[in-house]
């Protein structure tokens, strides 16, 4: 199973996707250097993905540091600790908060993320769906930028979605389901693909980037 631990591998991944799919090749040109963007793994790793949730860069950001002074160190037992006021006063909502709390109390209960680098794609984002306030797109993202795994597409980002339709000049943005089953051409690099479309559009669409680009 491939993983995207540095830019030697972000490299690796760029050649074959432009063997696999040649229309890529002016996508990478665009895009320039395409970061790694590896994060911190485990319950902080997550927390952070939860935190920045549907915000802008600079939101998520602002909040992040409040919580993270509220909240130090950033682990279950100090989030399980604070007081809802407290989580309330950094700028979090209600729903965050309590994702935040079960995800804490899924780690006391037995849940770990130290396994999830070693588990089929698949599998891993299974075992984190099952996870109170977990969808897809928070899955794939901390599988991708937490624990390296290559081969993920978070096809329900608008960004990418965006990124891929103004790439191909599609008329009109796909879905998910349709982005799908155009990024399946990608593997087993569809994590490299991710980020070449997620630097596209931050080079296409400067004054828009999204937390998630």
């Amino acid at each position: 199973m491939h993983r995207i631990d540095d830019h030697d591998d972000i490299r690796a991944g760029l050649r074959a996707l432009k063997k696999a799919d040649p229309r890529l090749a002016s996508v990478i040109e665009v895009a320039g250097e395409v970061p790694l963007r590896r994060g911190e793994g485990g319950y902080r790793g997550i927390a952070d993905i939860v935190v920045s949730q549907q915000l802008s860069k600079a939101a998520a950001e602002s909040i992040w540091t409040r919580f993270a002074k509220a909240v130090d160190p950033v682990c279950p037992d100090g989030v399980l600790a604070a007081s809802e006021d407290s989580l309330r006063g950094c700028g979090l909502s209600r729903g965050k908060i309590r994702t935040l709390q079960k995800l804490a109390e899924a780690c006391h209960g037995g849940f770990d993320f130290e396994v999830l680098p070693d588990l089929p794609a698949e599998e891993a984002i299974a075992a984190m769906t099952a996870l109170h306030g977990v969808g897809p797109w928070t899955a794939e993202v901390y599988l991708l930028f937490c624990c390296g795994h290559a081969d993920i597409f978070p096809a329900g980002d608008v960004a990418l979605q965006n990124a891929v339709g103004d790439a191909f000049d599609l008329a009109e943005r796909p879905a998910e389901k349709p982005l799908r089953d155009i990024a399946a051409a990608w593997s087993p690099w569809r994590g490299v693909a991710a980020r070449l479309f997620w630097r596209y559009y931050a080079v296409t669409r400067r004054d828009a980037t999204p937390a998630s680009a």
